[in-house]
């Protein structure tokens, strides 16, 4: 069944539809349809790649106005419709293309005129990004991380994997330490999602609380902010969802391969080490991928050995599917990552000054864990696209206890673990002028501390409803806007019992103002239910009274874009208010310690692109406060930290001839003396500047071999990364955690 644009490309979301247009012929008229067609036509010359489309999908290109074809393509791998892929290929070669037929499209040159009737679909304007399509949905404040992007960086951990976004702010060196803020706001409070599974990792202040692996990683959706209501429960300030790879991202058809990835870093001799297998065969795929990263401690940019800082840990993905023929998917997927290794007492901070006697050191180890089931239509008709979600996720956290101030004085080893059972149903419906996603969700939520004399839990559980439009009423405006209904069950230490339930609802939307310049903005209440308090902070002694409160808050954002030809530019403002954000601590009387946040700030940035490569630059500056005074590390812990202004840059080049990329980073953050106090000089934040480069190159005689050399903290600075626990207190209460100075990391890369 064939179906028109309209309704068609506006189901893969407004991000891709946005820009695909009802292209009616005078002399044929085509109706396009997002049949998914399986490609892995790597980057190579441009024309070299539109042969490859055509056998491919079987449509016939040709080029009367164009000229010369010229430039390398990106690579384009996995199933996309033909027009998603065709897009790929041209982006970035100022070109636009015509369907002339339903199997036949004409490259057209800018201003060539045309002469089949209807209108040229032009590029030059427009950025898609490989691997975006299988995550982007258009949202007013979405970022998204690609495949691309992603090999680019080609991070490590967290922070590696985030390193350019300035909306994005990573704390501490230790990827078991790592957490995530955006737009100043703690990831706890946004809807965290692993393939569709929830996290709930809410487990110890003092370590990560999505520790993931970013080989296994294809593409990261961040909506900060304004989320739609589809993203899942608990989005206060918006949603991340991490989506891992799978076989047909490598294999358009039946076979099989893999590849072998090492990087040395010479500081601290650490040495990460990837293999990943994948295969297809009649309808079944299977993919695994391990992970294990081995070394010593690094070296400050002061020549210090930052003591904990060792390097120790596993991760790996399972993944069994079977597609039929009539498009039916089921998936599983076992995804696991691990971290052992001694590190300093509160692994967040080098020390922090106590009256009760502590070793500098002790063990810590971390173990995550997420399983999922999923069921999708890759061949949807009309009405019926359904998924349906089932997951399981774990994180435990088991730590070194003390009697005195030395490791010989071990008394006992104490253990946190969250998991949440949690799953979706939902269907997308496809309208002329869009689609409407509606859908159920739900989660079994526990929280529980193990000590050696008493052993204490928190649950809730929780069922919504929900339906998210993403519409385009007219050829200039896009439309997102949706409502969701919670009812949650919560449980206390104690046997403590109470109910509640809530709404939530988002409306955003983008106009085009002129062929050049687009408005956009948004807003959101979300009602959250009462969160689950960190494992490590609960007592049994708590005393509930009332009851908390459920959290809710709300978000607004509002900006421009300009595209000129190959530039883009935007600008925009944004604010997160979230009330009664419960925080609890040990005593019996915190319970219900909670807050009212606030995060606000403006961006803006630009973009050049061209055919081998691009220049980005961003800027934000991000102002937070708690209960109306300047937020600290430590009171936000769990909601945010100080951050203040952040500039970054990005450059790439793509030297085709000799299959050669350069390219490099630059992270300026500036002073922020929001919390300094003239009376004891403590709470200035200093800023820094980090430039990292690499160069790339994939072997003329192998080409599945590509070498990376690359220098991180190209200039040596000393310094402790914004987000890091503890760097507004000065060393006399808390020595934070320096990042790695000065770093040489060698790649090498085998595809097989």
């Amino acid at each position: 069944m064939r179906k028109f644009t309209s309704a068609a490309v506006l189901s893969c979301g407004v991000s891709i539809c946005s820009v695909m247009l009802l292209v009616a012929g005078a002399h044929e008229a085509w109706a396009r349809d997002d049949t998914p067609y399986s490609f892995s036509i790597p980057a190579k010359p441009r024309l070299s790649a539109l042969a490859d489309f055509t056998a491919a999908t079987g449509i016939q290109v040709v080029r009367p106005d164009a000229g010369a074809i010229r430039g390398i393509s990106r690579a384009v791998s996995g199933r996309y419709s033909a027009e998603t892929a065709l897009r790929e290929i041209l982006a970035g070669s100022n070109l636009g293309y015509h369907f002339t037929g339903p199997r036949t499209v004409a490259i057209e040159a800018p201003g060539a005129s045309v002469g089949y009737g209807g209108d040229v679909v032009t590029l030059d304007t427009i950025s898609v990004t490989g691997g975006a399509q299988d995550i982007g949905r258009g949202g007013v404040s979405e970022i998204n991380i690609t495949r691309a992007d992603i090999e680019r960086r080609n991070a490590t951990d967290v922070k590696g994997l985030f390193r350019g976004e300035a909306g994005v702010t990573v704390g501490s060196p230790l990827p078991m330490s790592q957490k995530v803020y955006v737009h100043g706001i703690e990831e706890t409070n946004l809807a965290v999602s692993i393939d569709g599974a929830r996290q709930n990792n809410k487990v110890f202040h003092h370590n990560a609380t999505t520790m993931i692996d970013p080989n296994l990683l294809k593409a990261v959706r961040i909506d900060a902010g304004v989320a739609p209501v589809d993203s899942g429960a608990g989005a206060l300030a918006g949603a991340i969802a991490y989506v891992t790879k799978d076989a047909r991202d490598f294999l358009s058809g039946d076979g099989f391969g893999g590849s072998l990835k090492s990087i040395f870093n010479f500081n601290g001799h650490v040495s990460t080490n990837n293999l990943t297998s994948y295969s297809r065969q009649g309808g079944f795929e299977t993919l695994g991928s391990l992970t294990y990263g081995k070394g010593n401690e690094f070296r400050a940019g002061n020549g210090q050995e930052v003591l904990g800082t060792a390097t120790n840990f596993l991760s790996g993905i399972g993944k069994a599917a079977y597609q039929g023929i009539e498009g039916q998917r089921f998936a599983i997927s076992h995804e696991q990552m691990r971290d052992d290794a001694i590190r300093p007492f509160r692994a967040n901070a080098a020390q922090i000054v106590d009256v009760r006697p502590t070793p500098l050191l002790r063990p810590y180890k971390l173990d995550r864990q997420n399983t999922v089931f999923t069921y999708t239509d890759d061949s949807p008709e009309g009405w019926w696209d359904p998924k349906f979600v089932l997951a399981y996720t774990r994180s435990k956290v088991a730590v070194d206890q003390y009697s005195g101030a030395t490791i010989d004085t071990y008394s006992y080893t104490s253990e946190g673990v969250t998991e949440s059972f949690n799953g979706k149903l939902e269907n997308k419906f496809a309208l002329p002028i869009g689609n409407i996603v509606a859908g159920l969700d739900f989660y079994r939520d526990r929280a529980e501390y193990t000590d050696k004399d008493y052993r204490t839990a928190e649950r809730a559980s929780n069922f919504g409803a929900y339906a998210q439009a993403r519409l385009r009423p007219w050829e200039r405006t896009r439309l997102s806007f949706g409502l969701r209904g919670e009812h949650q069950h919560f449980e206390g230490v104690n046997g403590f019992r109470s109910s509640d339930q809530g709404l939530s609802g988002n409306v955003s939307g983008e106009h085009d103002l002129t062929s050049f310049l687009t408005a956009k903005a948004g807003y959101s209440r979300v009602w959250a239910g009462i969160p689950l308090s960190e494992n490590y902070a609960q007592n049994p002694a708590w005393n509930y009274g009332a009851g908390p409160k459920s959290v809710t808050s709300n978000n607004s954002t509002a900006g421009l874009v300009a595209h000129y030809g190959s530039f883009e530019l935007e600008g925009g403002v944004f604010r997160t208010q979230i009330n009664d954000a419960r925080v609890p601590l040990w005593a019996p009387d915190m319970a219900l310690r909670a807050f009212n946040l606030q995060t606000q700030g403006f961006q803006a940035g630009g973009t050049y692109n061209w055919a081998d490569g691009f220049v980005r630059v961003r800027f934000i500056r991000i102002d937070a406060e708690i209960d109306g005074k300047p937020a600290n590390s430590y009171v936000g812990r769990y909601l945010t930290a100080p951050i203040g202004d952040v500039l970054t840059f990005q450059a790439v080049h793509t030297i085709a001839p000799w299959k050669l990329t350069v390219g490099g980073d630059v992270e300026i953050v500036f002073d922020n003396n929001t919390l300094f106090d003239p009376a004891t000089g403590i709470g200035r934040l200093e800023g820094y500047q980090v430039l990292n480069a690499f160069i790339e190159h994939r072997s003329f005689y192998l080409p599945s071999l590509k070498m990376r050399g690359e220098i991180r903290n190209l200039f040596n600075a000393t310094y402790t990364a914004r987000g890091t626990y503890g760097l507004e207190f000065g060393n006399g209460l808390v020595r934070p955690l320096y990042e790695s100075g000065r770093s040489f990391l060698a790649s090498l890369r085998l595809d097989f």
